[in-house]
This record gives C-alpha cells, sequence and structure tokens, in this order.
C-alpha cells in the first residue's frame, strides 16, 4: 500500500510517499528556520503564509522522489492536530482537494501519534509493549503503547515543553535559533557540572514534567552574570548551557525510569525533535542498559510526513476514512483518538 503523508503542523512543510508503512519512498522538508531566525521562534502567521508557497512543489516533489503518481497512492495521510490552526489548514484542505479530485481515500492524522510510530520506519523495530517518550518544541509526553492505535497517556508537561525550553534558554543567552541546535552546540565546549540548576521532579511517583522552573532560573542566573565580572571569568556561556541541558537531560531520563518501574515495560522509544539531542541518548543509553532503547533517525525525529504516512498505513488498513467536514484541531489530546 502506497501512502502519502503530509504534515504543516508548524514550521515545516513535509510530504512523504511510504510503502506499507515501513519503507520511505521519498521525505522531502521545506524548513522554515531561516524565515523565523530573526523573530527567535516561529510566527504563526508567517509559517501558514509559506506553507501555501511550498506545499504544492514539496508534495510534487516527493511524488517524484518516489516515483510515483497521483494515480498510484493507495491513500493519504494528513496531521490535522495538534500544532499552529493556520498551519494545520494548509495541509489539510490540501490533501482533501487531492482525495476528493482523484477520488483516493485519506485519514486524519495526530501528529503525536505520527512521532510515535515513526520509529517503525527503522530497520530495528521495538515489540508491543513499549515506553514512548515524545519531546520536542511543542509536547513532552510519556505513553505506553500496546498496538498501532492502543495508546495509554502516563505523562505530560505541566508547563513548558522541552523543546520550548531549549529555544527560550537560547534566546536569553543570545545563541539564536532552533534553540536545541545552538545549545547543544554550545554545551559541547562547557562543564555540565560547573552550575546546579534546579530538577524538578515534582511528586515522588509522578510521571509529569515541569520545565518552567529551570527556565526562569537560567534567567535569573543570567542577569546575574551579566553584572559580575568575576563571575563570567569563572563561567562560560557554554557551561551555562551545557549544566543547562544537563538539567533537562537528567528529568527526561529519570521520568522514564520511572515509568519503566510502574509499568514493568522494558522497551524504550524515544522520539521528537529533541530526540536528536547527543548527550540524550547518551544517557539513556548509559543509564538503561539491559532495556531496549530505540530512537529514529534524526530524519524522523524532527517534524515529517514520513510518521504520519505510517499511521495513517495503520489507520487505512483498518477502514478509517475521514470525510470532506474533518477539521484541523490545535489541540489534539491522544486520548481523543477513537
Amino acid at each position: 500500500m502506497l501512502v502519502l503523508g503530509i504534515d504543516t503542523s508548524c514550521d515545516d512543510t513535509s510530504a512523504s510517499v511510504v510503502r506499507d508503512g515501513r519503507y520511505a519512498l521519498s521525505n522531502v522538508v521545506h524548513s522554515q528556520i531561516e524565515l523565523h531566525h530573526p523573530y527567535g521562534g516561529v510566527v504563526p502567521e508567517l509559517a501558514s503564509r509559506a506553507h501555501l508557497r511550498n506545499i504544492t512543489p514539496v508534495v510534487n516533489e516527493a511524488l517524484l522522489r518516489a516515483g510515483v503518481t497521483l494515480e498510484d497512492l493507495d491513500g493519504i495521510a494528513v496531521t490535522i492536530g495538534p500544532g499552529l490552526i493556520g498551519s494545520l489548514l494548509v495541509g489539510l484542505c490540501y490533501a482533501k482537494a487531492i482525495s476528493y479530485v482523484k477520488n483516493i481515500p485519506f485519514v486524519g492524522i495526530n501528529h503525536l501519534e505520527g512521532h510515535i510510530l515513526s520509529i517503525f520506519l527503522e530497520e530495528k523495530v521495538p515489540d508491543f509493549p513499549f515506553i514512548a517518550l515524545t519531546v520536542s518544541g511543542g509536547h513532552t509526553c510519556l505513553y505506553a503503547i500496546y498496538d498501532f492505535g492502543k495508546y495509554k497517556l502516563l505523562g505530560k508537561t505541566l508547563d513548558d515543553a522541552a523543546g520550548e525550553a531549549f529555544d527560550k534558554v537560547a534566546k536569553v543567552l543570545g545563541l539564536g535559533y532552533p534553540g536545541g541546535m545552538e545549545i547543544e552546540k554550545s554545551a559541547k565546549q562547557g562543564n555540565p557540572e560547573k552550575i546546579k540548576f534546579p530538577r524538578s521532579y515534582l511528586s515522588k511517583d509522578s510521571l509529569d514534567f515541569s520545565f518552567s522552573g529551570i527556565k526562569t532560573a537560567i534567567a535569573l542566573f543570567f542577569k546575574k552574570w551579566q553584572k559580575d565580572s568575576s563571575l563570567q571569568k569563572e563561567i562560560c556561556i557554554s557551561d551555562i548551557s551545557a549544566s543547562f541541558q544537563e538539567a533537562v537531560v537528567d528529568v527526561l531520563v529519570e521520568k522514564i525510569r520511572r515509568a519503566i518501574k510502574k509499568t514493568k515495560i522494558r522497551n524504550v522509544v524515544v522520539a521528537g525533535g529533541v530526540a536528536c539531542n547527543t548527550r540524550l541518548r547518551h544517557k539513556l543509553l548509559k543509564k538503561f542498559k539491559g532495556i531496549d532503547v530505540y530512537f529514529p533517525s534524526p530524519e524522523f525525529c524532527t517534524d515529517n510526513g514520513a510518521m504520519i504516512a505510517v499511521a495513517g498505513y495503520h489507520r487505512l488498513k483498518k477502514g478509517e476514512r475521514a470525510d470532506l467536514y474533518t477539521d484541523a484541531r490545535s489541540r489534539y489530546p491522544i486520548s481523543d483518538i477513537k
């Protein structure tokens, strides 16, 4: 089965053709980093306008690279939420138009489900059940995954997502955008033990996350650092970056440990943009010896159409179909998936 996956949930316009929910024949992503860089974050109105310009050439390129035409497709999968509503509508309306004109069935996909199932684009895949951590600029959630379409939420962020904290701290430190990449680059030159920033573990058994506290701690420390020349001689920006990154990684690793202990599930998948972070990967693999930990390839960690096509494949296979009344949803918890 050939499925065209389309994702325009935030600031990347992406399309991919995937065969049988496993093999990405193409995966085209048009990044808007340069467009949003001057603002230090995504500007929703600019993002949706860019999607309008890019959606047709991106889909055409995905079909071309895959060596297929619209007539060869068995289905279309498109992200309907969560995300920026203006951006989501571009991809959804485009998918509806193709579906209507070419009489190709389509399904609306939860963006987080796409991240969870992105691991099935890899050669080595986990057995069910497994724990999934989706960690990105907009989301930080823990799930128990029992089968395709059977997900249980274990914990979620109560305020900022981890990726959002990276972006905001990078902006405070003057490192630029996107924050995750800049923080990691800076942290490689610093000492992660230099500053003991707070780790918010919440209650003893909590699987929820909170990153607003460390973001505030960084801002306060940086103000003090700017005014203290002796402190600047002792601690550099890279030390701050490394210490911040270490604090976030420690929390993510600890929450996964708690989830393993609670569920007795010994397979772990880490997906989403922050899953590209090398420090996070290193600490997880070091911490959980005897536990199988899986990471999607970097191209499938960030937002992409391939992961949406994988999720779409399994829903189309079950006979699910969307109609032209399907709408985009800025908030779309996995618990709402039927």
